[in-house]
């Protein structure tokens, strides 16, 4: 929301005062003098007017976890252990997950409360690449390498996959880099050529890698530098 806009929502103020209280230079955000009215502040940002606290700002947070397998990749579950479980009770509230994976995918998983950020990790459009590593039942064929970059037809959504980069590493495993995130879309692309996919993991997502350091069910903060990475 735009800084002028959050002070003219509050009930004593109205657009007008609002420039003229960040004119006159009245207005810090996080800690910072801000006399901008087009400036964007979030839930996460502190608000001050004068000497009164107007917001208090949250703190974003931005997780690693290595996800088992046999973990949903949900919030909530009657059934099943999800991947918030495997947190603290204290780090669990407000957290959403950027990215799932299937019951049984391992890897890298990012759990956050900043929504904004999420979306850019996330959405096809930023072309941010997620790279999994593929063990299949059957062997993987060179020619695999021209399909997947031009992409396979999805009949149930009516799509045609992005273009995806396969690198062979051995008969039965490879590589696969991929900028979306559809249903079961790694399963279904290598069930083109009726060849089941037996074990995937998800090593990154655009240049975030997961920590060799984490063992399954592990997580850790995003460092400064990750974050900034989206």
């Amino acid at each position: 929301m735009r800084l002028d806009r959050f002070l003219a929502n509050l009930p004593s103020h109205n657009r007008q005062q609002a420039r003229l209280m960040l004119a006159q230079r009245r207005v810090r955000v996080d800690g910072q003098v801000v006399s901008d009215p087009l400036t964007e502040v979030r839930e996460f940002s502190r608000i001050e007017l004068d000497d009164k606290l107007l917001q208090l700002g949250r703190p974003a947070r931005y997780l690693m976890l290595h996800k088992p397998a046999g973990c949903v990749s949900a919030t909530h579950d009657l059934q099943h252990r999800t991947v918030l479980d495997l947190l603290p009770a204290a780090l669990r509230d407000d957290l959403h997950i950027a990215g799932r994976l299937d019951f049984n995918t391992t890897g890298l998983m990012i759990l956050t409360n900043d929504g904004q950020w999420s979306r850019r990790l996330t959405q096809p459009a930023t072309k941010l690449p997620k790279h999994y590593l593929v063990e299949t039942e059957d062997e993987i064929g060179e020619h695999y390498v021209a399909s997947f970059r031009e992409g396979f037809y999805f009949a149930f959504e009516g799509l045609t996959t992005q273009p995806a980069q396969l690198d062979i590493l051995g008969p039965r495993q490879a590589r696969l880099a991929i900028v979306e995130g559809r249903y079961h879309q790694v399963k279904r692309m290598f069930g083109h050529f009726n060849n089941k996919v037996v074990r995937l993991h998800r090593e990154s997502m655009g240049a975030i890698r997961l920590d060799p350091a984490l063992v399954p069910g592990a997580f850790r903060e995003l460092t400064v530098g990750e974050i900034a990475t989206v």
